[in-house]
């Protein structure tokens, strides 16, 4: 059995603390930035990044349906590790600062794939597949992050009182 990986990244104008607390907020941010290939989201235990234990199911294809019970940890600053209890999957976001109100937002899965014929189509076909999915967490993850931070020259203007001219 071979390891299988897929990673995917986005550059994010908010700033790195702010995304990786909507990441970890798994009661209230993570359910919506999940497209329509994640079903039965459900808290088990926690709610807030480390201790967090949430089940859903990921059809990453039409045929194949992945039932998902994830123990969250935390196990440095900007990184978020969900691993799966149903079998090898482990998945690393990983939210560092890039610059200026913006951040990186990487997003790392791996698992033990299967080995012959179908391990050799898993790893061609399976790490774009789950990256198309993980494109789409991150545009979502993107728009939700982006639109609570508040442009640094739109603030600087609301500071300025106006001017009788």
């Amino acid at each position: 059995m071979a390891q299988v990986e897929a990673t995917t990244e986005r550059t994010i104008a908010a700033d790195a603390e702010t995304v990786f607390d909507a990441l970890a907020d798994y009661e209230h941010t993570r359910a919506k930035l999940l497209p329509e290939q994640f079903s039965e989201y459900e808290i088990r235990e926690g709610g807030d990044g480390e201790g967090t234990l949430v089940h859903w199911k990921l059809q990453a294809t039409s045929k194949r349906v992945r039932d998902c019970l994830l123990e969250v940890t935390e196990p440095s600053d900007g990184r978020l590790v969900e691993k799966d209890r149903n079998s090898s999957m482990v998945t690393t976001w990983t939210v560092t600062p890039a610059g200026e109100g913006r951040s990186k937002a990487v997003v790392t899965t791996v698992w033990d794939g299967a080995g012959g014929i179908g391990g050799f189509f898993e790893r061609t076909f399976a790490p774009k597949g789950l990256g198309r999915i993980y494109d789409l967490v991150l545009d979502k993850l993107a728009a939700e992050t982006e639109s609570r931070a508040v442009p640094e020259a739109q603030s600087d203007a609301d500071a300025k009182p106006a001017t009788d001219e």
